[in-house]
């Protein structure tokens, strides 16, 4: 990928634009943190050619909010657990709407 490949992407949430200590700074975090997030499966960083971690936009968006489910007491464990029941629920509302809204439109109007 080119610089000019780049920044067609710079508003693309999943592009690993942010490195491990860029990231951790963000997010106000220890690299540890990040590191622990990933060892329990929450967000997966991607690998520059050098094998550094990059993130994405929504990983730190999802690392956030660990983050505060830990700052509030939750074992890390937990907390990645929510996270991740939470982004399936938000996944499973989106489609439900999407399938409400495909049925209010399909229905047949009566004549007045």
């Amino acid at each position: 990928m080119t610089a000019d490949d780049s920044y067609d992407r710079i508003d693309d949430d999943d592009y690993p634009a942010y490195t491990m200590g860029r990231a951790a700074e963000m997010l106000g975090t220890t690299q540890g943190f990040l590191r622990a997030i990933g060892e329990a499966r929450l967000i997966t960083p991607l690998r520059s050619a050098g094998g550094h971690r990059r993130y994405s936009r929504y990983q730190l968006r999802i690392a956030a909010r660990a983050r505060e489910l830990v700052d509030g007491g939750t074992p890390i464990e937990a907390a990645c657990r929510i996270v991740v029941l939470e982004d399936q629920l938000e996944e499973a509302q989106r489609i439900n709407t999407e399938y409400r809204r495909a049925a209010e439109s399909a229905k047949p109007t009566t004549p007045a």
